[in-house]
């Protein structure tokens, strides 16, 4: 059955739930496929040949789309611990809103299509980046390591940063270390993101048996980790710059938000209060500077030249 209700469609599905547009976009993650999407957009912006604007929209579609048919998946595959965390209860799946199974079917197809119409968009190398993350995000992170190692977010991590290299071969064949280096960056950015959130957030792991670092090790060796991943970033984050790809924009301002970045981890490191909402959140700002800073850096000493 079909109803009308502000111009949104909503299917009532056989076990009485009702399940509104929204409810499907929700099962793409669309916070994670935003990241996804901006991170491509300065990957392609940072590569050296040009790429006509109609192919690069079509390119950061199949992106985002392939971003979001891993996070349809991720919700169908999770979907029995997603029921017993807070966090996650209230998804479309767990709550009923949408079937199990339209959630992987709605994965599936647009698994297919995204990397179909970034071969047809770019090339085979950006569609094979983009088949590598989505493949590694379900097998190698939601269905293997989330469940069974406290690395699950480090080594998972990967598909998260695949991005920006998956933007940069849309538009250029040629290699560079560049966007491995953006690579690196968001791989060593994640684990201090996501372990800030599961300090706060430790019962409900705790209640779903998933082994992150807090529920098997301790928070006190979840804070010392992150004050070491943190540091880590003073070194791999400017890396761009003090290996001139980028100039000194980039590097001055990078620099700065590291410094504050460490300050909030060593806050978490000697337990302040409220201090691992406050990482969390700043280091979702911190990514978002610094990559946002990356294009600005580029064209700017090409404008002065």
């Amino acid at each position: 059955m079909v109803f009308s209700n502000k111009s949104e469609k909503l299917e009532i599905n056989s076990n009485g739930s009702i399940a509104t547009v929204r409810d499907y976009f929700e099962l793409l993650k669309p916070r994670v496929m935003s990241l996804a999407i901006f991170t491509a957009i300065i990957g392609l912006l940072l590569a050296p040949n040009n790429i006509h604007p109609f192919l690069a929209v079509f390119s950061i579609i199949a992106i985002g789309a392939g971003a979001g048919a891993a996070g349809a998946i991720n919700m169908w595959y999770d979907k029995d611990i997603d029921k017993v965390m807070d966090r996650t209860k209230s998804r479309p799946v767990p709550s009923g809103r949408v079937k199990s199974e339209e959630a992987l079917t709605l994965g599936i197809v647009l698994s297919i299509f995204s990397i179909l119409l970034l071969f047809v968009a770019s090339n085979y190398i950006a569609a094979s980046f983009l088949f590598l993350s989505i493949i590694f995000y379900i097998f190698i992170y939601t269905i293997w390591l989330k469940r069974i190692t406290t690395q699950n977010i480090v080594i998972g991590g990967a598909a998260g940063a695949l991005p920006p290299i998956i933007g940069w071969f849309a538009v250029s064949q040629e290699f560079s270390m560049l966007p491995v280096l953006l690579f690196m960056i968001i791989f060593f950015w994640t684990p201090p993101h996501f372990w800030a959130l599961s300090l706060y957030r430790s019962d409900d792991y705790q209640r779903a048996g998933i082994p992150m670092l807090p529920v098997v090790k301790g928070k006190k060796v979840t804070r010392i980790n992150i004050l070491l991943y943190s540091i880590s970033l003073i070194f791999v984050c400017p890396s761009p710059w003090y290996l001139g790809y980028l100039g000194n924009i980039y590097g001055v301002l990078t620099t700065l938000f590291t410094i504050v970045f460490i300050y909030f981890s060593w806050n978490v490191y000697k337990e302040k209060l409220g201090s691992e909402p406050v990482l969390f959140k700043y280091s979702i700002l911190y990514l978002f500077l610094l990559f946002l800073i990356m294009p600005i850096d580029k064209y700017f000493y090409i404008w002065i030249n």
